[in-house]
């Protein structure tokens, strides 16, 4: 397949790194300011180098990948709410065009899904968004083996950055500030955590995955999920849960009554309590009860290996 990147933060230049080795060229990538164009597929190593160098991908107006030669669009440029623009218009533009497309970003998928089905019903195009849910976590092909309508419940650990900080707090008995900072240090959590740490990340893919199982019989927003965060979890909590045999895990849920994420007591030896940075998704099926899905929720090389093996099953 020829792929064409929107987006060329982490998620978006892994996936021009690994697209060779997986059998697929890159014959257009975009930044915000920039975009590099080659029908017989670009060098990745000098769009890498010049991303580093120059601080952008190539000297040719970002719009133009559009007009490149390309099968797939990938869209990996950063989640925005509401609108989810300007990704939906990304989308929009490859779907026009019968284009089929890969989403990283989950604003068109959580924020604007009826929107988007609309555009797929009107193209030849299709629509893939495995790394929207759980990076390198194979979430939506695993729904989409039993059928959504097999899956009653999902249950999740669904933002690294969140588990990492809530792990610490209980094993060191550290306060939440403080692991916050050695996070950030760490690079597990960005500048600005709001999204990992308020639930909003985790809410996201519970919505994406709520859309998914109703099939269009519901449509569900982030406006409509109950959320709560971890910021105010005091240390005092976590010597409390020990006390009782549990830990505080910040928990996605999508059932019956909608999406809801917050703070949860999770016995030690439960499968959802995982540690680190590690993601898990508790998926109920109606014949084969309970099923784990665990690894590398989240990271460059993990969001794309999922993308790249959408654009794979596109393919086949």
């Amino acid at each position: 397949m020829r792929l064409a990147i929107v987006g060329a933060g982490s998620v978006g230049r892994a996936v021009l790194n690994q697209a060779s080795q997986r059998g697929h060229s890159v014959v257009a990538i975009a930044d915000s300011s920039a975009a590099a164009v080659d029908p017989d597929g670009l060098d990745a190593a000098e769009i890498l180098r010049r991303k580093a160098q120059e601080g952008q991908v190539g000297s040719a107006a970002p719009d133009t990948l559009f007009e490149a030669p390309y099968d797939v669009l990938v869209e990996a440029t950063p989640t925005t709410l509401e609108s989810a623009e300007p990704g939906f218009g990304h989308v929009e533009r490859a779907l026009s065009a019968d284009r089929d497309v890969v989403l990283a970003n989950k604003g068109p998928v959580a924020e604007r899904y009826q929107d988007l089905q609309a555009l797929v019903d009107g193209s030849a195009g299709r629509v893939r968004f495995e790394a929207t849910v759980a990076g390198a976590i194979p979430v939506m092909a695993t729904i989409a083996a039993y059928g959504p309508a097999q899956v009653s419940a999902v249950r999740g650990i669904l933002n690294g950055t969140a588990n990492f900080i809530l792990t610490r707090m209980a094993s060191e008995s550290l306060a939440y500030d403080h692991v916050l900072a050695e996070a950030q240090e760490l690079g597990v959590a960005e500048a600005d955590p709001s999204f990992d740490v308020d639930g909003t990340d985790a809410a996201l893919k519970c919505v994406i995955i709520a859309n998914v199982l109703s099939q269009g019989d519901q449509i569900h927003r982030l406006a409509e999920a109950d959320i709560t965060g971890i910021e105010a979890i005091p240390t005092s909590a976590h010597q409390a849960a020990r006390d009782a045999g549990k830990t505080i895990r910040l928990v996605g849920e999508v059932g019956e009554d909608g999406v809801r994420v917050g703070p949860r007591l999770v016995p030690v030896d439960d499968p959802l309590a995982v540690t680190g940075t590690e993601n898990i998704v508790r998926l109920e099926l109606a014949d084969a009860g309970p099923m784990h899905l665990a690894g590398r929720g989240a990271g460059g090389p993990e969001t794309a290996a999922a993308v790249l093996a959408d654009i794979d099953r596109l393919a086949e």
